[in-house]
């Protein structure tokens, strides 16, 4: 039962109901109790903002997520709007691997194929042993086996060529990183990237 508490499945939603953030519900309990936050009794395409004190005595309906309290079973958000935060956060994917492969959306950059994880790794286009840096505008995804014949080599000198110039990723806001990863239904309703 702790573990339902402490898995990240409770959407937060700014008060202009866009996604910012993903919590547990023991974080999100304690945002409803301090009223930092209300959650959204999500039904039949209905959608309507509860506060603690009624959330707390709502039934639990079959396909709930509920934790035992000493009130009772008290029924699990799955979303919840922040009382005072209108903000969207913006930020930058983080630069490793994963960041290069999102970036290049899985194609190499050398043959425009679409790679499968183990096809692709990351090539510095110069590389590091002549003072190539690991940077976003130095590191693209490739395909392993033309990473191995590029070797140390420029991409010129091993007959390849870049597809487009390697850049940093622009900001973006931060609803573009938050994953259902749970597969969790009423979050379907706020995200625009599953």
């Amino acid at each position: 039962m702790s573990s339902i508490l402490n898995q990240p499945t409770v959407l937060v939603l700014n008060r202009h109901w866009q996604a910012i953030h993903v919590k547990t519900p023991a974080e999100a309990f304690c945002m409803m109790a301090s009223d930092a936050a209300t959650a959204l009794d999500i039904a039949e395409g209905n959608f309507i903002p509860t506060k603690w004190r009624d959330w707390i005595v709502l039934p639990i309906r079959e396909h709930d997520l509920a934790v035992k309290t000493g009130r009772g079973l008290v029924r699990v958000p799955t979303v919840v709007v922040a009382a005072n935060y209108t903000r969207m956060p913006m930020r930058r994917p983080r630069f490793g691997a994963r960041g290069i492969w999102e970036r290049d959306g899985g194609v190499c950059q050398y043959t425009g194929r679409k790679l499968t994880p183990k096809e692709g790794n990351i090539d510095h286009v110069v590389p590091r042993s002549r003072g190539g840096k690991t940077t976003w505008e130095n590191c693209v995804l490739a395909h392993r086996e033309v990473n191995t014949r590029k070797a140390d080599r420029l991409p010129q000198e091993a007959g390849l060529r870049l597809r487009a110039r390697p850049i940093a990723p622009r900001v973006l806001p931060a609803s573009v990183f938050i994953r259902n990863h749970h597969g969790v239904a009423d979050w379907d309703h706020f995200l625009r990237y599953k």
